[in-house]
């Protein structure tokens, strides 16, 4: 996933974030972020029951 990042590298990234947005931002980030990909994988969980309820309608109508 990230490459050739070693741990240094993705410590660096992580107190560099931390430093930028503060103690306070960074829990409502991480909310924030975490009802983005959940409403994301429930969006395509319901495309996917969506996909496999047309499906018997199609083969009655054949």
């Amino acid at each position: 996933m990230f490459g050739s990042l070693g741990i240094w590298e993705i410590l660096l990234i992580v107190v560099v974030i931390a430093l930028l947005f503060g103690g306070r931002k960074l829990p409502e980030l991480g909310k924030g972020l975490g009802q983005g990909i959940k409403n994301f994988r429930n969006a395509v969980k319901g495309a996917d029951a969506d996909k496999k309820e047309e499906k018997p309608e199609d083969e009655k109508g054949n």
